[in-house]
């Protein structure tokens, strides 16, 4: 069968090649789309990446939505699943309770991205505790329920940070408009919470379209916006990572979403740091990955969006295109892109 592979480590040796179909046990499944991200990008790019032990390649996709091929496992042929990226290091009390984004160790696993194939091939065989149900009115906009889980467990740990006192999120600004950064808007919107996206771009129409308001910071600086309950930063600049301290009300909370791995040397004016954060209780936190809870609360929320804002989510997945037009699906920066697989 096709699969996408790269060799970690390895800058432009991405390519789709033949390999061996899954060998039976768990869940089998026949892919459906892949979506692709920065960290696809990166990973094809020789950047990171680490492939299953005794191989050089690694099957890339984190973002999956499947079909499931036999019953079996409590599923039952032609349900809809999508399934989870990271898995337990197997050592660690945070793996132990069920919450390998919290992993101590570091030895977890990732499907597509460290020591465990992808989704990015015809077939695959799953552990059946790693999938999560997709509803049918969702259809192939179940392909977003990886990104959107990210976004699930940020805003979570946000609200659990912030209601470790009197607290209420009412207004929070989204820097980046990118995937990660919409579907932020979106749940935030879910929610009925007043919602600031800012970005590069002069307009976006799926962002206005859920009633958020969209910001180009061409024309218009971030410090213009006033102080808001949370920001998530999506853009990947440390720079912006930083300044989100100095955006806060009083309680405010700053999640930090976007990666920015060059080296450099950011500015924060002193007293916004040393003063402002420790008299006015703010909070600046990273977070990564998602557990079940998150997948299930990320379906949730984008089959409530699908009904909200149909036509605007349908939009968001500009760009689906075979396996072998993989390159094309990396370069594109309109949306979410996906590879179709069947």
């Amino acid at each position: 069968m096709q699969a996408l592979v790269t060799e970690p480590g390895v800058a432009h040796s991405t390519r789709v090649e033949e390999i061996e179909p899954p060998d039976g046990g768990g869940v089998r499944l026949r892919m459906l789309e892949v979506g692709v991200c920065g960290t696809d990008r990166e990973i094809s790019e020789g950047l990171f990446g680490i492939p299953p032990d005794g191989r050089a390649t690694l099957v890339l996709g984190h973002e999956a939505l499947a079909v499931v091929d036999r019953d079996g496992h409590g599923f039952t042929r032609g349900d809809l699943v999508t399934a989870t990226v990271r898995r337990s290091c197997g050592h660690c009390l945070a793996c132990g309770e069920g919450a390998p984004d919290s992993c101590l160790t570091g030895d977890y696993s990732e499907r597509g991205i460290t020591r465990l194939d992808g989704f990015a091939r015809e077939l695959v065989s799953e552990d059946p505790a790693q999938l999560i149900p997709v509803p049918g009115s969702l259809g192939r906009l179940g392909v977003l329920a990886e990104p959107a889980s990210i976004c699930a467990r940020a805003i979570r740990h946000a609200r659990t940070i912030g209601g470790r006192q009197p607290w209420e999120l009412r207004r929070a600004l989204v820097i980046g408009a990118g995937a990660i950064g919409v579907l932020s808007t979106v749940l935030l919107r879910l929610d009925g919470v007043e919602v600031w996206t800012a970005a590069l771009e002069p307009s976006n129409e799926l962002v206005e379209g859920t009633g958020a308001h969209y910001v180009s910071t061409v024309d218009t600086p971030l410090s213009e916006l006033g102080r808001f309950d949370l920001v998530v930063e999506a853009a990947g600049s440390a720079q912006l990572m930083a300044a989100s301290l100095g955006l806060l009300r009083r309680s405010g909370v700053a999640c930090l979403l976007g990666i920015d791995p060059r080296k450099q040397t950011v500015e924060l004016d002193g007293p916004t740091l040393a003063l402002d954060t420790i008299l006015e209780n703010r909070v600046l936190f990273g977070s990564v990955n998602a557990q079940r809870r998150d997948w299930l609360a990320a379906v949730a929320a984008l089959d409530r969006a699908r009904e909200r804002w149909p036509e605007a989510l349908e939009r968001f997945v500009g760009l689906r295109v075979p396996l072998d037009r993989f390159a094309e699906a990396f370069a594109y920066r309109g949306g979410k892109a996906t590879l179709v697989l069947s």
